[in-house]
């Protein structure tokens, strides 16, 4: 990467790495969103921004976080029209962000813009680690699926991003929810369901599995790959998001989600009222 500046000083790829990284970490300790960070990274610099989002994942793993899975991004077409990029992406996923047990009362005061989207999660039963992957292969490593309700959230004001802000912020990760309905794939196919979203009982949003990326399960495909040539295939165990099904919805504090995906059941968020 050529030479970028920041603040009239040149800074090389590493300087850059950090300055994002900095400004990404005060914004979620000091809960106050920053400035986007593709002024020193590049708009379009997916490795300087991956390497952003691998120092940030450290510094969690070193406080004792622990690893639960990975999320995609922006595989839904209405979603990338909502929030200007073009690609999808991946973050990862923490025990921290889990908040299944906690449906009943999501802590909005963790939360800093929040918006939610409907999703199918995966959990493996096998490890995707192998060069040959295929949608049959792929298929054959997931355990189960279950509703999922992903709330994002983004560290960069207004969520003004481009590819590179989403990705070194973890994919605009927040927290999730998962349902209660373990299914396996004998008798579900992902890319033939259905969702709708309500939001305080109103209709808000609506999609199927063809909007994120075709089917669920080339988007696990995609995420395998990817986090392969990444160095860190996904694991047995692990809890993949898919992408959303429909357009994300901004929520408050306060607010209740409930969505229902066909063949998987439902899946609710009622967000405490006070942040």
């Amino acid at each position: 990467m050529a030479d970028r500046t920041h603040g009239g000083t040149a800074v090389d790829k590493a300087a850059a790495v950090r300055v994002a990284a900095e400004r990404l970490s005060r914004a979620g300790t000091e809960r106050s969103p920053c400035a986007p960070v593709r002024d020193v990274l590049g708009a379009t610099d997916i490795a300087a921004a991956y390497e952003v989002q691998r120092q940030l994942a450290q510094r969690k793993l070193d406080l004792g976080a622990r690893v639960v899975g990975r999320k995609i991004g922006l595989t839904s077409a209405a979603v990338q029209r909502q929030v200007g990029v073009d690609r999808p992406d991946f973050g990862i996923l923490f025990d921290d962000m889990d908040v299944s047990d906690r449906a009943a009362a999501v802590p909005s005061e963790r939360l800093l813009q929040p918006r939610v989207e409907a999703e199918i999660a995966f959990v493996l039963g096998a490890d995707l680690d192998v060069e040959d992957l295929d949608l049959k292969r792929v298929r054959e490593a997931v355990d189960h699926a279950r509703a999922a309700l992903e709330i994002v959230d983004s560290r960069i004001a207004g969520w003004d991003i481009a590819i590179a802000d989403t990705i070194a912020d973890n994919a605009s990760s927040g927290l999730f929810v998962l349902g209660p309905e373990q299914v396996t794939l004998d008798g579900f196919e992902p890319r033939e369901a259905t969702m709708t979203m309500t939001l305080d009982g109103l209709e808000a949003s609506t999609g199927d599995g063809a909007a994120c990326l075709g089917d669920p399960l080339e988007a696990l495909l995609w995420l395998a790959h990817t986090a392969r040539e990444f160095g860190e295939p996904l694991r047995a165990g692990q809890v993949v998001l898919s992408g959303a099904l429909g357009p994300l919805v901004p929520v408050g504090p306060g607010a209740v989600v409930h969505a229902e995906i066909s063949g998987l059941g439902s899946v609710s968020a009622t967000f405490t009222d006070t942040k």
